[in-house]
């Protein structure tokens, strides 16, 4: 596994990757040593696109090999939230098969292990309530008003 460091508006994001693809995007830098990868390099760049506002589909490759078959529906289903959209954690528990699983929605998304990319953030609570989010409220904020502004600028353009 190959690992980076990438500066954002948000702060220090920790990048790794393996073999197969980008397989871990956390909030903060890391103490592991850090490496050069071909992927590394795309994926910082299309982060920086992201937060240029030039990006709305990420198009890495992702290797995710951990988690529960719900959590994996989950996240499956937070890549099919669109840019600049939110659904709440009881719209994704309803699509993913089980209606009563909010709270087990809330604990997936803090279990995504590659955040912004795999978009946890536009998971919000019932009538648009900002809550949880490993990146905290306001990076969670930031991530929605960035979206948000670019649907906008497009649909005025």
């Amino acid at each position: 596994m190959h690992w980076s460091v990438v500066d954002s508006p948000i702060g220090d994001l920790t990048l790794a990757v393996d073999e197969t693809g980008l397989c871990r995007l956390h909030f903060g830098a890391t103490d592991r040593p850090l490496g050069a990868d071909p992927l590394l390099t795309e994926a910082a760049e299309q982060l920086k696109a992201y937060f240029a506002g030039e990006l709305q589909e990420f198009t890495l490759p992702l290797s995710v090999r951990s988690g529960s078959d719900f959590e994996r529906a989950v996240w499956t289903q937070l890549t099919r939230i669109p840019y600049g959209e939110m659904q709440t954690y009881g719209d994704v528990a309803k699509i993913v098969g089980d209606a009563g699983a909010a709270r087990a929605v809330g604990t997936a998304c803090n279990r995504n292990p590659i955040a912004i990319v795999v978009p946890c953030h536009r998971v919000v609570g019932a009538g648009g309530k900002m809550v949880g989010f490993g990146g905290g409220i306001p990076t969670k904020r930031h991530l929605l008003e960035l979206e948000a502004r670019v649907t906008l600028e497009t649909l005025w353009t």
